[in-house]
């Protein structure tokens, strides 16, 4: 797929990073747009036996028929936007391959975070592709695989495009963790191809 670039999971994977994919001024306008022109929400999951506030504003785009349930709530994708649009098929002309939807995330200060998980979700296919755009202030992306205990750690950027692939939902695990350093609003496009189910909701997790 990015026979060009070097794969930087040392085993169980494949996992690029693509610095600058976005140059400064196009990741400028970009995070501009999506900051304020996409429909950003709180959500909540239930955990433990109590409903708990996603760290993080998040919202949901997609091909029409992306049906998903997410947090005991049917979620109906909202309809990509140009930019939208014009960044998932740059992203696919550069993967080599489709994607029918995107989660964006907002980070807006270093309390916001991500769990430990692994997108391994049925519907995304046995080795999908999953291709994450970053936009705004960096953070760092933290991977640790789950029976040799190997751990990577990448500073996502402003314009960075990593680009997970082959075997490594099964075996890596990834976080954006908490951190007590002063930071400025991130955004994160997360781009995927969901096997569509007709007449049935689709379930994905948090990421």
């Amino acid at each position: 797929m990015l026979n060009d670039e070097p794969n930087l999971a040392p085993r169980d994977g494949e996992l690029y990073l693509l610095n600058n994919f976005y140059s400064l001024p196009e990741s400028d306008r970009l995070f501009k747009h999506l900051q304020t022109g996409l429909a950003w929400q709180e959500e909540a999951i239930f955990i433990y036996g109590k409903w708990l506030k996603v760290p993080r504003l998040m919202c949901w785009y997609g091909d029409a028929e992306v049906v998903y349930r997410y947090s005991g709530v049917n979620h109906q994708p909202l309809p990509w936007t140009m930019a939208l649009q014009a960044a998932r098929e740059k992203v696919e002309q550069r993967c080599e391959c489709a994607f029918n939807s995107v989660l964006a995330n907002l980070y807006r200060n270093g309390q916001d975070s991500m769990g430990c998980h692994a997108d391994d979700e049925k519907e995304l296919g046995p080795n999908p592709v999953i291709a994450s755009l970053s936009l705004g202030d960096e953070r760092l992306f933290k991977l640790h695989h789950k029976t040799s205990k190997e751990k990577l750690d990448i500073v996502l950027g402003h314009g960075d495009l990593l680009i997970m692939a082959g075997e490594m939902q099964h075996h890596w695990l990834h976080s954006v963790p908490k951190t007590k350093k002063t930071k400025s609003p991130r955004i994160n496009l997360t781009f995927r191809m969901i096997k569509v189910t007709r007449k049935k909701i689709i379930p994905i997790k948090r990421s």
